[in-house]
């Protein structure tokens, strides 16, 4: 029986609903074997964000050493890398150990639109971390710091320039009946994936929950297209799910575990 390994490199959510905390949770609903490298320790719960200490690169970097040495992932997911230091150990030691599905989700804009990442280390993100990725996955906010335009296809075209094989475009933050995300190929194909609006509060980590689904099913070979739409799926039951729960006095999580649930 496969067990497939799956790695996510984040930082930890004490609150347990985004960052590796929510990444662990979705590759363990999907049936993979989660794995993690953290790069930062927050002090964040529903309400906000109060404190991050980052992990020195060193640690970063033996800490991914020690996953590939023993337990090779199938699939890898990045999410917030909190310093250029730490995405460039990052980018070299996945380059070292010839990562074969990487998924970037560039966390460094909040929706509400605060920085979260210097531009030092955006910068190295797109020219160390982009071309080893078989997608990168921007909210609204992040492709436009990224590409200087509000254009879809524009975003989409600077994007896939800067090396990765496809991008995803997260609509998730725009207003509408419908949250409809936009996934270019390399190629030049363009996958519209839409599902109804989800009525709740309980958003958070919504963005490292996806990230974290499509590289679990990466892992478990479905193509990247397929990979999307299936862990766009799960992400919209788990909101269904989320919305049913209390937790937290500010945006609670997504329901991970929705489908153990009656």
């Amino acid at each position: 029986m496969n067990y497939l390994p799956v790695l996510s490199v984040a930082g930890s959510d004490c609150s347990g609903g985004a960052g590796i905390q929510a990444d662990l949770k979705t590759m363990s609903a999907l049936g993979c074997y989660a794995m993690s490298v953290i790069t930062a320790v927050t002090a964040q719960n529903t309400c906000g964000v109060y404190a991050v200490e980052g992990i020195s690169p060193e640690i970063v970097a033996a800490q991914i050493d020690a996953v590939f040495s023993d337990i090779p992932p199938l699939a890898v997911k990045t999410g917030m890398l909190y310093s250029d230091q730490i995405v460039a150990e990052v980018a070299r030691s996945l380059a070292a150990h010839g990562v074969e599905h990487l998924v970037v989700d560039p966390v460094m804009v909040s929706t509400s639109g605060s920085r979260l990442i210097s531009e030092e280390a955006i910068e190295c993100m797109v020219t160390r971390l982009f071309p080893l990725a078989e997608v990168v996955t921007p909210n609204v906010a992040e492709a436009i710091v990224l590409t200087a335009s509000t254009n879809s296809d524009e975003q989409a075209a600077k994007i896939i320039d800067m090396g990765p094989k496809a991008v995803l475009l997260k609509g998730g933050d725009r207003v509408g009946d419908l949250k409809t995300d936009l996934l270019y190929l390399a190629d030049g194909t363009v996958r519209r994936l839409s599902s109804p609006a989800v009525d709740t509060v309980n958003t958070h980590g919504t963005g490292c929950t996806l990230s974290s689904a499509i590289a679990s099913f990466l892992a478990m070979g479905h193509t990247l297209a397929d990979a999307v739409a299936e862990a766009k799926d799960y992400v919209t039951f788990a909101l269904r799910a989320g919305a049913l729960y209390k937790i937290g006095k500010g945006h609670g999580p997504v329901g991970h575990f929705h489908a153990f649930r009656s």
